[in-house]
């Protein structure tokens, strides 16, 4: 078969195979040294193991030699051990940010390198743990590709492994296949495969579907569509009372704002229950009579939209119940086992590391005792000592399963718990803070101040990072008010806000943005208040 990669008599395939934990790195490189010594080469494989699953990919490397330049040579080859910059024919990544990464070693050149990559993400601690939205522009990887690999291919093989009931691994192989990256037909391939046995049909299928996208692909991948397609709004709902809340929103509200007060209603009935949305919705509907007086229509309802995506969001915070239904949820056990490619006759143990701290447990708790055990040194200092300890506790076993699930079941009994009550107090400042700022001609300044409740996210520690420098922000907003580039001024706080754990940024842009006394005569803010954070 023909292959695309230069043969120099003597001279290995040099191939680079960068996978993570569960995607068949090792799978894929051990049926390509299977094939090429059916075929009687010599072939090697060695494997540099990354630090874990998400920061850093086992690469394996691999030389493949024809038996004939062996024979030629005299002796038995010399093969190397791991790859070298600048000495790699073919690089295959199981993940996108991994291709990037192997740009980034250098192991990617433009007069030989063919890269072949799955376009899917499989996000990073950084970019999960990031106070907005970090997840990194895959387009970037692709240009960077396109320059950097003498060929590139790009398509969703996870999707087609998934398609076809198989793993990524299965795909991958067809893909290098289809782009005819090693000199050996594509039934050489079929039969490595077969003889592996059992999930050899799956993974045939998913073989069939790399190789013919790989087959098929142009000669340069096209962007990556990364915007997010808006909410549905359905026709019915199943349940009356959900029905009810639905009309009310196709009946007051413009029709681009429906989608997402969609969402919000979907996930404050998943958060809670029919009547905590109905309290969103009714909110919603009080901020989008503010947003009527206060030309709303000419600005394309970005205050109602704001509200309709920020409040929901703030409405669903993550207590201590809200992550103990999450972890006792069946579709998690489930996912879990389809991420470790876990058989139907092996058991699958998720251990969690929880480290609760007084707070969390004050939350737990009505708002009268809370109050008191926070303030109880005796008490309150006992807990501590014994409770906030980081455990790590298996979610599969009965004792804990059913520690956490009726953890989950107080869900109940929220409204009358003190972090509820805590909450409910921030959202209320934080909306009559909207109210007054719109109501004085400060519209954009408004909208500004909703998007700003997207640096409180997640529980314990970073909740409370995201808290202190959310009451920041809204101090700077009471500064900002009347400024002409007081929305603009504030958006860029936001964004120093989420550009560092430490805050530091955050504190140099207020000593500099704050004081640098921009006119305050105008009566309406006219900065971009139509942006939607995203």
């Amino acid at each position: 078969m023909k292959t695309n990669i230069v043969l120099h008599p003597g001279t290995p395939i040099k191939i680079a195979i960068l996978a993570m934990g569960g995607q068949g790195g090792g799978v894929l490189a051990d049926w390509i040294v299977e094939m090429a010594e059916k075929a009687g080469w010599w072939a090697q494989t060695t494997s540099v193991p990354g630090v874990a699953q998400r920061t850093g990919a086992t690469i394996y490397y691999l030389e493949l030699l024809p038996e004939s330049a062996a024979h030629a040579a005299g002796k038995p080859p010399t093969l190397a051990m791991m790859p070298t910059p600048g000495d790699v024919d073919l690089v295959v990544a199981a993940e996108l940010m991994e291709a990037g990464r192997a740009m980034q070693r250098g192991l990617v050149s433009p007069d030989r390198t063919t890269l072949i990559t799955s376009s899917h993400r499989s996000y990073a601690v950084g970019e999960k743990a990031a106070l907005g939205n970090g997840i990194a522009d895959p387009n970037k990887v692709i240009d960077a590709g396109r320059e950097a690999a003498k060929r590139l291919m790009c398509f969703d093989l996870q999707e087609m492994a998934e398609k076809a009931g198989s793993v990524i691994s299965a795909s991958l192989f067809g893909a290098i296949a289809g782009a005819g990256a090693l000199p050996f037909p594509r039934e050489a391939f079929e039969d490595t495969i077969r003889h592996g046995g059992k999930g050899a049909d799956a993974s045939l299928r998913a073989f069939a579907l790399g190789f013919d996208a790989a087959a098929t692909a142009p000669a340069a991948p096209a962007p990556i569509d990364t915007t997010r397609p808006q909410p549905d709004v359905p026709e019915r709902a199943a349940d009356p009372q959900v029905q009810a809340l639905l009309e009310k929103v196709k009946a007051g509200f413009p029709p681009d704002t429906q989608g997402m007060l969609v969402a919000g209603l979907r996930r404050l009935l998943d958060y809670q229950d029919v009547e905590y949305a109905a309290e969103y919705l009714q909110k919603c509907t009080e901020l989008h009579a503010l947003d009527a007086r206060h030309g709303g229509e000419a600005n394309d309802w970005a205050l109602t939209r704001a509200a309709a995506h920020r409040l929901a969001v703030a409405m669903s915070y993550d207590d201590v119940i809200r992550v103990a239904d999450l972890k006792t949820r069946g579709s998690r056990f489930e996912r879990v086992r389809q991420e470790v490619s876990a058989r139907t006759d092996q058991l699958v143990y998720t251990t969690e590391y929880m480290h609760p701290r007084l707070e969390e447990i004050c939350g737990t708790l009505p708002t009268a005792l809370g109050r008191w055990l926070e303030q109880s040194r005796g008490v309150g200092g006992f807990i501590k000592r014994h409770m906030e300890k980081g455990r790590r506790v298996q979610s599969g076993t009965l004792t804990w399963f059913l520690a956490l699930y009726a953890l989950s079941g107080m869900r109940r009994f929220r409204r009358s718990l003190l972090r509820h009550q805590i909450e409910t107090a921030q959202i209320r400042d934080w909306l009559e803070r909207v109210t007054r700022l719109a109501g004085n001609g400060n519209y954009g300044l408004a909208v500004e101040v909703l998007h700003c409740r997207r640096i409180v996210k997640g529980y314990s520690g970073t909740h409370d990072r995201g808290d202190k420098r959310f009451a920041s922000l809204m101090r700077a907003a009471d500064q900002l008010a009347g400024r002409k580039d007081g929305a603009d001024t504030l958006h860029k706080l936001l964004k120093a806000a989420m550009a560092d754990e430490e805050g530091r940024q955050l504190e140099t842009q207020l000593g500099m943005l704050i004081g640098a006394g921009a006119s305050t005569t105008a009566p309406h803010d006219g900065a971009s208040f139509s942006r939607q954070a995203a």
